[in-house]
């Protein structure tokens, strides 16, 4: 396992910075990883119950994609849509490290949204009964937050090779040392999903590579991480 660092509460900024050089690397590439990803989603969704329940597997493994192609493009290498299944390489162990991540935040997502609007976040979304903003802002916020502690999950376990149980440890050791910059951090995301959903999704396309590629600037510099020392990235 890594050791955590503490870093100031201003490299928030500088994440997100780092996310735009890497993003013009290859916008193109992240800009397929995002489509693709915002598909897989679309399509799982149409499915009554049992989509909402396969996409809590399947789309965090498809948004690995753009953590590898964040990777390449810190390399020098070309991010392509070949990494969107770049996760098939990693070890099972890492798998289910990066689903149980992800269904720590669709829990937290789908208890607020039943208590604060009495929504079933596993029925699909219907468009007769509009949703009110307060309301998405408010299930947004409890997501963001609550993904803070996971954030380096998927990086310790399909970078690092660990375990669920170690990925887990140090992501919560990296958030309990850098509490004030991960805050902002989260407050900067939750200002990017706010603009994709307030532009019906397009701007999802921008939004998620750089919030994947900020989230990788974020665990190269808390951890002090170099480059050249990650597993290299081996897309299908």
């Amino acid at each position: 396992m890594r050791v955590a660092r503490t870093v100031g509460a201003d490299r928030a900024i500088h994440w997100y910075r780092d996310a735009m050089r890497l993003w013009r690397r290859g916008p193109l590439g992240f800009g397929l990883i995002a489509l693709a990803t915002l598909l897989v989603d679309f399509g799982l969704s149409l499915l009554p119950v049992v989509g909402v329940v396969l996409s809590q597997f399947v789309l965090p493994l498809t948004a690995t994609g753009l953590l590898y192609a964040s990777l390449a493009a810190d390399r020098g290498d070309r991010p392509r849509l070949a990494h969107l299944v770049a996760f098939l390489g990693a070890a099972p162990g890492a798998l289910i490290a990066v689903i149980l991540s992800g269904l720590v935040v669709f829990a937290a997502e789908a208890l607020a949204a039943w208590t604060l609007g009495g929504i079933n976040m596993l029925e699909p979304i219907t468009h007769d009964a509009p949703t009110a903003p307060a309301l998405i802002l408010a299930i947004y916020t409890v997501g963001i937050a609550v993904s803070l502690p996971v954030t380096f999950v998927p990086f310790g376990a399909l970078f690092d090779g660990l375990g669920p149980a170690d990925a887990f440890a140090q992501s919560y050791q990296a958030f309990a040392r850098n509490i004030a910059p991960l805050a902002l951090y989260g407050a900067l995301s939750l200002v990017l999903l706010l603009f994709g959903w307030a532009t019906y999704g397009i701007g999802l396309l921008l939004a998620l590579p750089w919030w994947a590629a900020s989230s990788y600037a974020a665990w190269k510099d808390v951890f002090a991480i170099d480059r050249e020392r990650v597993a290299p990235v081996t897309p299908l």
